[in-house]
Protein backbone atom coordinates (compact mmCIF):
# COMPACT_ATOMS: atom_id res chain seq x y z
CA UNK A 1 0.00 0.00 0.00
CA UNK A 2 1.48 3.29 -1.01
CA UNK A 3 0.94 7.01 -1.40
CA UNK A 4 2.14 6.39 -4.95
CA UNK A 5 2.18 3.40 -7.26
CA UNK A 6 3.97 1.96 -10.27
CA UNK A 7 0.57 1.13 -11.77
CA UNK A 8 0.47 3.66 -14.58
CA UNK A 9 -3.28 4.29 -14.57
CA UNK A 10 -3.62 5.08 -10.85
CA UNK A 11 -2.06 7.64 -8.52
CA UNK A 12 -2.04 5.45 -5.40
CA UNK A 13 -2.84 1.96 -4.18
CA UNK A 14 -4.73 1.35 -0.96
CA UNK A 15 -6.38 -1.73 0.50
CA UNK A 16 -9.12 -2.14 3.10
CA UNK A 17 -8.12 -5.79 3.56
CA UNK A 18 -5.90 -8.45 2.00
CA UNK A 19 -6.72 -11.90 0.71
CA UNK A 20 -8.78 -13.56 -2.00
CA UNK A 21 -9.63 -16.85 -3.72
CA UNK A 22 -8.70 -17.76 -7.28
CA UNK A 23 -11.69 -17.89 -9.61
CA UNK A 24 -10.36 -18.05 -13.20
CA UNK A 25 -7.21 -18.51 -15.33
CA UNK A 26 -6.19 -14.87 -14.92
CA UNK A 27 -5.59 -15.59 -11.22
CA UNK A 28 -2.91 -18.24 -11.84
CA UNK A 29 0.11 -16.01 -11.17
CA UNK A 30 -1.51 -13.42 -8.91
CA UNK A 31 1.02 -10.92 -7.56
CA UNK A 32 -1.19 -10.22 -4.54
CA UNK A 33 -1.18 -13.91 -3.62
CA UNK A 34 2.61 -14.03 -4.01
CA UNK A 35 2.92 -11.00 -1.74
CA UNK A 36 0.67 -12.58 0.87
CA UNK A 37 2.68 -15.80 0.72
CA UNK A 38 5.87 -13.81 1.30
CA UNK A 39 4.64 -11.72 4.23
CA UNK A 40 1.89 -13.87 5.77
CA UNK A 41 2.70 -17.40 4.67
CA UNK A 42 -0.37 -17.40 2.43
CA UNK A 43 -2.66 -17.33 5.47
CA UNK A 44 -5.21 -15.06 3.77
CA UNK A 45 -5.49 -16.83 0.45
CA UNK A 46 -7.97 -19.44 -0.71
CA UNK A 47 -11.51 -20.51 0.04
CA UNK A 48 -12.19 -20.43 3.76
CA UNK A 49 -9.00 -18.53 4.61
CA UNK A 50 -9.58 -15.49 6.83
CA UNK A 51 -9.06 -12.16 5.11
CA UNK A 52 -6.83 -9.67 6.94
CA UNK A 53 -8.22 -6.22 7.61
CA UNK A 54 -5.54 -3.55 7.32
CA UNK A 55 -4.51 -1.37 10.25
CA UNK A 56 -6.41 1.65 11.54
CA UNK A 57 -3.52 3.91 10.56
CA UNK A 58 -3.82 2.68 6.99
CA UNK A 59 -7.54 3.53 6.97
CA UNK A 60 -6.67 7.14 7.81
CA UNK A 61 -4.60 7.62 4.63
CA UNK A 62 -7.48 8.18 2.20
CA UNK A 63 -8.93 10.78 4.57
CA UNK A 64 -5.61 12.61 4.47
CA UNK A 65 -5.41 12.39 0.68
CA UNK A 66 -8.95 13.70 0.42
CA UNK A 67 -8.03 16.76 2.47
CA UNK A 68 -4.82 17.34 0.53
CA UNK A 69 -6.54 17.41 -2.88
CA UNK A 70 -9.57 19.38 -1.73
CA UNK A 71 -7.85 22.65 -2.65
CA UNK A 72 -7.46 21.43 -6.26
CA UNK A 73 -11.00 20.97 -7.61
CA UNK A 74 -9.82 20.19 -11.14
CA UNK A 75 -7.59 17.32 -9.97
CA UNK A 76 -8.94 13.84 -9.27
CA UNK A 77 -6.72 11.46 -7.27
CA UNK A 78 -7.25 7.91 -8.57
CA UNK A 79 -6.98 5.21 -5.88
CA UNK A 80 -6.87 1.50 -6.68
CA UNK A 81 -7.34 -1.32 -4.11
CA UNK A 82 -4.76 -3.76 -5.49
CA UNK A 83 -4.51 -6.65 -3.02
CA UNK A 84 -8.12 -7.79 -2.74
CA UNK A 85 -11.41 -8.12 -4.59
CA UNK A 86 -13.90 -5.70 -3.06
CA UNK A 87 -16.82 -8.02 -3.94
CA UNK A 88 -15.23 -11.13 -2.42
CA UNK A 89 -18.11 -12.86 -0.58
CA UNK A 90 -15.74 -14.25 2.07
CA UNK A 91 -15.02 -10.76 3.44
CA UNK A 92 -17.06 -9.89 6.57
CA UNK A 93 -19.97 -7.72 5.47
CA UNK A 94 -19.23 -5.08 8.11
CA UNK A 95 -15.82 -4.52 6.49
CA UNK A 96 -17.53 -3.82 3.17
CA UNK A 97 -19.92 -1.40 4.91
CA UNK A 98 -16.96 0.38 6.51
CA UNK A 99 -15.23 0.59 3.12
CA UNK A 100 -18.34 2.11 1.55
CA UNK A 101 -18.40 4.59 4.41
CA UNK A 102 -14.80 5.57 3.71
CA UNK A 103 -15.58 6.10 0.03
CA UNK A 104 -18.51 8.29 1.05
CA UNK A 105 -16.19 10.37 3.26
CA UNK A 106 -13.62 10.90 0.50
CA UNK A 107 -15.51 12.66 -2.32
CA UNK A 108 -12.30 14.19 -3.72
CA UNK A 109 -10.85 10.77 -4.53
CA UNK A 110 -11.83 8.62 -7.49
CA UNK A 111 -11.99 5.01 -6.36
CA UNK A 112 -11.17 2.48 -9.10
CA UNK A 113 -12.85 -0.69 -7.86
CA UNK A 114 -11.91 -3.77 -9.87
CA UNK A 115 -13.55 -7.16 -9.43
CA UNK A 116 -13.63 -10.62 -10.94
CA UNK A 117 -17.02 -11.08 -9.29
CA UNK A 118 -19.39 -8.46 -10.76
CA UNK A 119 -22.32 -10.84 -10.22
CA UNK A 120 -21.83 -10.33 -6.46
CA UNK A 121 -22.63 -6.61 -6.58
CA UNK A 122 -26.35 -6.68 -5.78
CA UNK A 123 -26.27 -9.40 -3.08
CA UNK A 124 -23.25 -7.85 -1.35
CA UNK A 125 -24.66 -4.32 -1.38
CA UNK A 126 -28.04 -5.52 -0.12
CA UNK A 127 -26.31 -7.44 2.66
CA UNK A 128 -24.29 -4.33 3.56
CA UNK A 129 -27.49 -2.26 3.67
CA UNK A 130 -29.08 -4.80 6.01
CA UNK A 131 -26.02 -4.78 8.26
CA UNK A 132 -26.01 -0.98 8.45
CA UNK A 133 -29.71 -0.90 9.35
CA UNK A 134 -29.21 -3.46 12.08
CA UNK A 135 -25.95 -2.24 13.58
CA UNK A 136 -25.28 1.41 12.87
CA UNK A 137 -26.87 4.80 13.17
CA UNK A 138 -24.93 6.69 10.55
CA UNK A 139 -27.35 8.50 8.28
CA UNK A 140 -25.04 9.37 5.42
CA UNK A 141 -23.77 5.82 5.17
CA UNK A 142 -27.32 4.45 5.20
CA UNK A 143 -28.16 6.72 2.27
CA UNK A 144 -24.97 5.75 0.45
CA UNK A 145 -25.49 2.02 0.79
CA UNK A 146 -29.18 2.27 -0.04
CA UNK A 147 -28.14 4.05 -3.21
CA UNK A 148 -25.96 1.16 -4.33
CA UNK A 149 -28.28 -1.57 -3.09
CA UNK A 150 -30.95 -0.33 -5.48
CA UNK A 151 -33.31 1.01 -2.84
CA UNK A 152 -33.18 4.60 -4.13
CA UNK A 153 -34.59 4.14 -7.61
CA UNK A 154 -33.54 6.76 -10.13
CA UNK A 155 -30.75 8.23 -8.00
CA UNK A 156 -27.35 8.76 -9.64
CA UNK A 157 -24.47 6.45 -8.68
CA UNK A 158 -21.71 7.76 -6.39
CA UNK A 159 -19.79 10.41 -8.33
CA UNK A 160 -16.36 9.24 -7.14
CA UNK A 161 -16.54 5.54 -7.99
CA UNK A 162 -15.33 3.79 -11.15
CA UNK A 163 -16.23 0.10 -11.33
CA UNK A 164 -14.38 -2.40 -13.49
CA UNK A 165 -14.12 -6.09 -14.10
CA UNK A 166 -11.21 -8.26 -15.27
CA UNK A 167 -11.58 -10.20 -18.53
CA UNK A 168 -8.55 -12.27 -19.49
CA UNK A 169 -10.16 -14.33 -22.25
CA UNK A 170 -13.34 -14.62 -24.30
CA UNK A 171 -15.16 -16.79 -21.77
CA UNK A 172 -14.63 -14.28 -18.97
CA UNK A 173 -15.57 -11.37 -21.28
CA UNK A 174 -18.85 -13.06 -22.20
CA UNK A 175 -19.62 -13.83 -18.56
CA UNK A 176 -18.55 -10.64 -16.81
CA UNK A 177 -19.23 -7.72 -19.16
CA UNK A 178 -23.04 -8.15 -19.04
CA UNK A 179 -22.84 -8.32 -15.24
CA UNK A 180 -20.71 -5.16 -15.10
CA UNK A 181 -23.25 -3.30 -17.23
CA UNK A 182 -25.91 -3.97 -14.59
CA UNK A 183 -23.95 -2.00 -11.98
CA UNK A 184 -24.65 1.74 -11.62
CA UNK A 185 -21.34 3.57 -11.91
CA UNK A 186 -19.96 6.90 -12.98
CA UNK A 187 -17.35 5.05 -15.04
CA UNK A 188 -17.41 1.39 -16.07
CA UNK A 189 -14.12 -0.09 -17.21
CA UNK A 190 -12.44 -3.35 -18.18
CA UNK A 191 -9.02 -4.63 -17.23
CA UNK A 192 -8.17 -6.96 -20.12
CA UNK A 193 -5.10 -8.23 -18.32
CA UNK A 194 -3.39 -10.61 -18.30
CA UNK A 195 -4.57 -11.01 -21.88
CA UNK A 196 -4.44 -14.77 -22.54
CA UNK A 197 -6.04 -14.92 -25.96
CA UNK A 198 -7.93 -12.89 -28.54
CA UNK A 199 -10.98 -11.13 -27.08
CA UNK A 200 -13.95 -9.66 -28.89
CA UNK A 201 -15.30 -7.04 -26.48
CA UNK A 202 -18.63 -7.03 -28.29
CA UNK A 203 -19.35 -3.35 -27.79
CA UNK A 204 -22.58 -3.57 -29.77
CA UNK A 205 -24.00 -6.81 -28.43
CA UNK A 206 -23.02 -6.14 -24.81
CA UNK A 207 -24.88 -2.84 -24.50
CA UNK A 208 -28.55 -3.28 -23.62
CA UNK A 209 -30.87 -0.83 -25.31
CA UNK A 210 -30.84 2.49 -23.46
CA UNK A 211 -27.91 1.51 -21.25
CA UNK A 212 -24.60 3.35 -20.86
CA UNK A 213 -21.72 1.57 -22.57
CA UNK A 214 -18.22 0.82 -21.36
CA UNK A 215 -16.19 3.96 -20.68
CA UNK A 216 -12.60 2.73 -20.59
CA UNK A 217 -10.46 -0.30 -21.48
CA UNK A 218 -7.08 -1.22 -19.96
CA UNK A 219 -5.16 -4.06 -21.58
CA UNK A 220 -1.81 -5.78 -21.26
CA UNK A 221 0.16 -9.00 -21.34
CA UNK A 222 1.29 -11.00 -18.32
CA UNK A 223 4.62 -10.33 -16.63
CA UNK A 224 6.74 -12.20 -14.13
CA UNK A 225 8.93 -15.34 -14.33
CA UNK A 226 6.00 -17.59 -15.35
CA UNK A 227 4.38 -15.15 -17.76
CA UNK A 228 2.12 -16.77 -20.33
CA UNK A 229 2.41 -15.66 -23.97
CA UNK A 230 0.61 -12.56 -25.18
CA UNK A 231 0.39 -12.03 -28.92
CA UNK A 232 0.79 -8.41 -30.00
CA UNK A 233 -2.08 -8.95 -32.45
CA UNK A 234 -4.41 -9.62 -29.53
CA UNK A 235 -3.51 -6.23 -28.05
CA UNK A 236 -3.74 -4.58 -31.45
CA UNK A 237 -7.26 -5.96 -31.84
CA UNK A 238 -8.31 -4.44 -28.50
CA UNK A 239 -6.88 -1.06 -29.53
CA UNK A 240 -8.69 -1.19 -32.87
CA UNK A 241 -12.00 -2.23 -31.28
CA UNK A 242 -11.76 0.70 -28.86
CA UNK A 243 -10.94 3.13 -31.64
CA UNK A 244 -13.91 1.97 -33.71
CA UNK A 245 -16.23 2.34 -30.72
CA UNK A 246 -14.71 5.68 -29.58
CA UNK A 247 -13.82 4.14 -26.21
CA UNK A 248 -10.58 5.33 -24.51
CA UNK A 249 -7.92 2.62 -24.34
CA UNK A 250 -4.87 2.31 -22.09
CA UNK A 251 -2.20 -0.19 -23.16
CA UNK A 252 -0.34 -0.92 -19.96
CA UNK A 253 2.31 -3.40 -21.13
CA UNK A 254 2.99 -6.02 -23.78
CA UNK A 255 4.01 -8.61 -21.20
CA UNK A 256 7.14 -10.57 -20.47
CA UNK A 257 6.67 -13.47 -22.89
CA UNK A 258 6.56 -12.26 -26.49
CA UNK A 259 7.29 -14.41 -29.52
CA UNK A 260 10.30 -13.77 -31.75
CA UNK A 261 7.96 -12.43 -34.42
CA UNK A 262 6.43 -9.99 -31.92
CA UNK A 263 9.87 -8.92 -30.72
CA UNK A 264 10.86 -8.19 -34.30
CA UNK A 265 7.94 -5.77 -34.41
CA UNK A 266 9.29 -3.82 -31.42
CA UNK A 267 11.63 -0.93 -32.12
CA UNK A 268 14.22 -1.35 -29.35
CA UNK A 269 14.22 -5.10 -28.95
CA UNK A 270 17.49 -6.98 -29.24
CA UNK A 271 15.62 -9.79 -30.96
CA UNK A 272 15.68 -11.90 -27.77
CA UNK A 273 13.98 -9.69 -25.21
CA UNK A 274 12.80 -6.20 -24.46
CA UNK A 275 14.77 -3.79 -22.29
CA UNK A 276 11.73 -3.37 -20.05
CA UNK A 277 11.14 -6.79 -18.49
CA UNK A 278 7.36 -6.34 -18.43
CA UNK A 279 7.22 -4.92 -21.93
CA UNK A 280 6.04 -1.71 -20.30
CA UNK A 281 8.04 0.94 -22.16
CA UNK A 282 5.91 2.42 -24.97
CA UNK A 283 9.08 3.56 -26.73
CA UNK A 284 9.78 -0.11 -27.50
CA UNK A 285 6.33 -0.81 -28.94
CA UNK A 286 4.97 -0.59 -32.46
CA UNK A 287 3.69 2.95 -32.88
CA UNK A 288 0.02 1.98 -33.22
CA UNK A 289 0.07 0.38 -29.75
CA UNK A 290 1.38 3.49 -27.99
CA UNK A 291 -2.05 4.35 -26.67
CA UNK A 292 -2.59 5.53 -23.10
CA UNK A 293 -5.95 7.25 -22.91
CA UNK A 294 -8.22 8.01 -19.98
CA UNK A 295 -11.96 8.50 -19.92
CA UNK A 296 -13.17 12.08 -19.90
CA UNK A 297 -14.87 12.55 -16.55
CA UNK A 298 -16.40 15.85 -15.58
CA UNK A 299 -15.81 16.87 -11.96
Amino acid sequence: MSDSTKIEWAHATWNPWEGCTKVSPGCAHCYAEARNLRFAGGANWGKGAPRRRTAKANWSKPLRWNTEVEAHPDYRHRVFPSLCDWLDAEVPIEWLADFMGLINKTPNLDWLLLTKRPENFQPRMRAAAEWVRANANIGDLQWFIKLWSGELAGSPPPHNVWIGTSVEDQKRADERIPELLKIPARVRFLSVEPLLGPVDLGFDRNVPKGEHMLDWIICGGESGPKARPCNIEWIRSIVEQCKSASVPCFVKQLGGNLSDADLDDCSKSSGKSMAHKKGGDPAEWPSDLRVREFPEVRV
